[in-house]
């Protein structure tokens, strides 16, 4: 297979992915270890992937995300399992609070029945919300088009008005150093608060989140309780010495 040929086989593997391990590229592209190695090396220098231990992810820019619609293609079984995890935390007469995002919106349908109520800056769990006849809050503030969120000052003075038993927020990146991170500031400081309005605060997020960093931090990795969907033996025991993991994927 040509140099060319293989690039493209990795970079379609993450693509689809998210992440994906040396051994698997070493497989679909019946190439030697070191290689892959050169390969991952040659990507990583031009910027669209990022090499971590026993294979690679995908590269993103710190300050730029997805929308809402390529969001929520992406990794839909593993979004669903998390979901069904988080769900399970959650215990009758509980008040919570679901962040805007699609791993949060697959929660509401765990939720379905419960004695519960839920507070959301997402504008898209609102329908589901209604339509399960679940008692809920939508914050006012400023709405942002691309993750269909509510935001904002008035958001940040909204949201005092609450206290969380559990709150269930999602991040771009989950990183040893760094935390959790996201690429908008005006999240990452309405994350922020609402961590600190909780008892509890678990991350919602499948492994391609593991190992980046964005442009503003939420808080740090011991503040919340991470529900992911598989992690490589490697990384649970490292990121379990600063904070809970738990695996809906085992």
């Amino acid at each position: 297979m040509l140099n060319a040929e293989r690039h493209n086989l990795i970079m379609d593997l993450l693509k689809l992915r998210g992440s994906v391990k040396l051994r698997d590229i070493m497989d679909a592209s019946d190439s030697s270890e070191s290689t892959v190695r050169r390969d991952l090396a040659d990507l990583e220098e031009q910027g669209l992937l990022k090499r971590v231990h026993g294979g690679a992810i995908l590269s993103q820019e710190r300050a730029t995300e997805l929308s809402m619609g390529e969001k929520s293609v992406i990794n839909v079984r593993e979004k669903k399992e998390i979901a069904r995890i988080a769900a399970l935390t959650v215990a009758d007469g509980d008040c919570i609070y679901l962040d805007a995002g699609s791993t949060t919106f697959e929660i509401i349908h765990f939720l379905a029945g419960r004695d519960i109520t839920v507070v959301t800056n997402g504008l898209m769990h609102v329908e589901e919300l209604v339509s399960l006849d679940l008692k809920a809050y939508i914050l006012g503030g400023k709405m942002k088009a691309k993750t269909k969120a509510v935001i904002g000052g008035i958001a940040l003075e909204n949201i005092m008005n609450y206290r969380f038993d559990k709150a269930f927020i999602g991040a771009n990146g989950i990183n040893i150093v760094d935390g959790y991170t996201t690429p908008d500031m005006e999240e990452a400081l309405l994350k922020r608060r609402v961590m600190n309005l909780s008892d509890e605060t678990f991350i919602v997020a499948d492994r391609t989140k593991l190992h980046h960093s964005h442009f503003a931090k939420m808080f740090d990795l011991e503040d919340a309780v991470i529900i992911i969907d598989q992690m490589e033996a490697e990384d649970k025991a490292r990121f379990m010495k600063k904070t809970t993991v738990m695996e809906a994927l085992e």
